[in-house]
């Protein structure tokens, strides 16, 4: 099918929509500076994060039953904050820290970008965030979604299978009337290999200056672009 048939676009969101790392190292800052601590709050976003594919993995192998992103999130929260020796915050200052990853802003081309594809294509997430996280996420950084869909709604976490074809069908689409965008090669790599279209977007600070993966796209994705409104440009928005 070609790009002309695409109806929907469906979008990974951490890091490719929403700048994680620099938002949660404010949040942590703004969190636990104030009851003392002095860390490298990048660095910590970055310990917290390193957590994320693992706790998703016992998921998808079936070491435990479905669990949302919110809890596997706050489950390591509580173990990073074990492992730097950071104590005294109640249940309620826990649950505020973990929902930082409600509270991501966007790129700077993010809300734009999205606006201007939003007039001629479905938007739909398609990430590993529960809807909770989505929406809230969305109703912060102004993200224009048509739907949420993804991890939750599939109980599926990427790159299984099942979340890029329940996703599709949840739309009442074939995979090959969806693109997949992302940042991440792997992500994009799934998709197609379900059927989707795909386009690679570059987003170089999602890990830091230091960015040693998915710096460009590793293969020949059907859209390459700078970022959103590059996207919007080559999809004819």
């Amino acid at each position: 099918m070609a790009l002309s048939d695409v109806k929907a676009l469906t979008f990974d969101v951490f890091g490719t929509v929403v700048n994680w790392r620099d938002s949660i190292a404010r949040e942590a800052k703004s969190s636990l500076a104030a009851k003392g601590y002095d860390e490298d709050w990048h660095a910590f976003a970055d310990r917290w994060r390193a957590r994320y594919q693992p706790a998703m993995e016992e998921v998808r192998t079936g070491g435990r039953p479905w669990v949302k992103l919110d809890d596997l999130h706050r489950e390591n929260l509580v173990e990073l904050l074990r492992e730097s020796e950071i104590a005294g915050l109640s249940e309620s200052d826990i649950d505020h820290l973990n929902r930082a990853w409600h509270r991501l802003d966007g790129w700077p081309d993010s809300v734009e970008g999205l606006t201007r594809l939003k007039r001629k294509f479905i938007l739909a997430t398609l990430s590993n965030g529960n809807v909770a996280l989505m929406v809230n996420m969305a109703k912060y950084a102004g993200l224009p979604w048509d739907v949420i869909l993804g991890a939750e709604v599939a109980h599926a976490y990427k790159p299984q299978p099942e979340a890029y074809d329940r996703s599709a069908a949840l739309l009442d689409l074939r995979p090959d009337q969806c693109m997949m965008v992302a940042a991440h090669n792997g992500d994009l790599v799934a998709a197609r290999s379900r059927g989707f279209h795909t386009a690679f977007v570059s987003r170089p600070l999602e890990h830091g200056p230091g960015k040693t993966r998915d710096v460009k796209a590793e293969h020949d994705f059907d859209v390459i672009a700078d970022d959103f409104i590059d996207l919007a440009v080559k999809l004819g928005c």
